[in-house]
């Protein structure tokens, strides 16, 4: 049974869409989603996805192969590596509170009270867990624009 992942693309971010796509391997592999062996989408798969160059993918998988995220075997795909270690908790905290910090000051900006903020995480938290409870699908990738 293959994961069901979703990759979130924001092109107004101002972080590189390779950078992003790295970033979510990162931590659907650091968090345990992905593990070691576990085949990830061809390079043509998911540029095709999400609609993105697949110069983009490449380089995105180059890094990824260079941190030893992942490797790559001729003929077969792309794989994650055995070399490939989950985050520690002090490094998911910090990973966590870097997007909390980004979700505050956004909210802040549009002057959205916190209990709301608050519930709207919950409900994005229950859906994405109720998802996760389903009958697994195959790998899944959304994507979301920037502003959407």
């Amino acid at each position: 049974m293959s994961p069901k992942l979703h990759l979130q693309i924001d092109e107004r971010s101002g972080v590189p869409v390779y950078r992003q796509m790295m970033d979510q391997f990162k931590y659907y592999v650091a968090g345990g989603m992905l593990r070691p062996g576990d085949q990830i989408p061809s390079i043509r798969e998911l540029a095709a996805a999400l609609s993105v160059n697949p110069t983009t993918v490449v380089k995105a998988y180059t890094e990824l192969e260079r941190a030893g995220v992942i490797e790559k075997r001729h003929g077969k795909g792309a794989f994650v590596s055995a070399n490939a270690h989950a985050l520690t908790a002090a490094e998911q905290e910090t990973a966590l509170r870097r997007s909390a910090k980004q979700l505050a000051v956004e909210a802040t900006q549009l002057q959205v009270p916190s209990p709301k903020v608050i519930h709207v995480v919950r409900e994005e938290l229950g859906a994405l867990a109720s998802e996760r409870a389903a009958e697994a699908q195959p790998i899944k990738f959304a994507v979301v624009s920037g502003g959407a």
